[in-house]
């Protein structure tokens, strides 16, 4: 993160922080590192690494306390934390409410399991590319027509992979195989149309960024293909979640910094508590305690209460419909015109 100052007449009050463009593309060095991690495991150990790890970094709790559910956490705290932010959405985040209790709640009772699991599949991996490359569409300069075939493109792709690994066990070798060969066929037509599209990218700086943003598909595919489930999800899991929280911070460090009507940081300054430290302490306090603590203490209160068994209420019904509103919500809390943006900058 590197700072600038605000215009003259508004240098006595505040320094406004700007979000590191070089800070983001340094999060990419991901990418190496695994593959060289890949390598080494490979030819040197014997798949040691890989006999160890398993499927998806969502295994480990401690992964989904440090990068999975932290993040979405803060995305829903920004957003109910500061009031006029809510009531500016609030018509919106009821249509989503309303949308995922009838979808989920009357729609599963004749829509199977498996085309839930593809929909919000399918959603989540459009999310998280659609974030990077919003931001690589703002350094690299692409026509709309480009970047639109490379996002469709790299969605399809991902979609493809994303389904292929996690689904495996419940396809059989020939469905299995099938999947795979899509995966191929939208990589190949990404890599093709990628180099055809640097064209319209000028800077060297650009270029960078540009040619991370690809290798985030395809070092994927290559982890699926060598059969590293885990790199394949941990790449491009890392650097979305790195990357939004990056926002969410100076985002914070710019509205909360001086003065401010939330409440959460008022109280948070009565206790000597940095703006930039609100909310990791929050989200990832309230990640472990949601992960490691909610299905159970939720399962005692019914059963005492009830008598009756409620499995994975906290970790599939909360964080989940935090996990939709969140994909639903960002997808335009960020845009050029939203009040977020009022205290977002880039800059290299």
């Amino acid at each position: 993160m590197s700072v600038s100052m605000l215009p003259y007449h508004e240098q006595c009050h505040a320094r406004e922080y700007t979000l590191s463009l070089r800070t983001i593309l340094g999060i990419y060095a991901i990418i190496p590192v695994c593959f060289i991690l890949q390598l080494i495991d490979k030819f040197v150990l014997n798949g040691s690494i890989m006999a160890v790890l398993p499927t998806s970094p969502n295994h480990f709790v401690l992964f989904q306390v440090l990068f999975g559910t932290p993040h979405i956490i803060a995305s829903t705290l920004i957003l109910a934390c500061n009031k006029e932010y809510f009531v500016h959405y609030r018509k919106q985040i009821a249509l989503m409410t309303a949308c995922v209790a009838v979808i989920f709640g009357i729609g599963s009772l004749f829509i199977s399991y498996r085309v839930f699991y593809i929909a919000v599949a399918s959603w989540t991996v459009l999310h998280v590319i659609k974030q990077q490359y919003g931001i690589a569409r703002g350094v690299c300069k692409l026509p709309a027509w480009s970047y639109n075939i490379l996002l469709a493109l790299s969605v399809m792709a991902g979609i493809a992979i994303y389904l292929a690994i996690f689904l495996r066990n419940q396809l059989s070798p020939e469905q299995a195989q099938e999947l795979s060969q899509v995966a191929s066929v939208f990589c190949f037509l990404f890599i093709l149309f990628a180099f055809y599209a640097q064209r319209f990218v000028t800077t060297h700086f650009a270029k960078w960024f540009y040619w991370a943003n690809v290798l985030l598909i395809i070092s994927s595919f290559y982890f699926y293909s060598e059969k590293y489930y885990f790199f394949a999800i941990l790449v491009p899991r890392l650097v979305h979640d790195l990357t939004a929280y990056m926002v969410y911070i100076t985002h914070d460090l710019n509205k909360h910094q001086l003065d401010t009507d939330a409440v959460l940081y008022k109280k948070a300054k009565q206790y000597k508590i940095p703006v930039a430290a609100v909310l990791p302490l929050l989200s990832f306090g309230l990640a472990f305690v949601l992960q490691a603590y909610g299905d159970d203490l939720v399962q005692y209160i019914t059963q005492v209460l009830f008598a009756t068994e409620v499995k994975k209420a906290v970790t599939v019904g909360v964080i989940g419909y935090l996990a939709l509103l969140h994909y639903y919500t960002e997808a335009f809390t960020w845009k050029q015109d939203s009040p977020y943006r009022r205290f977002l900058r880039f800059s290299k």
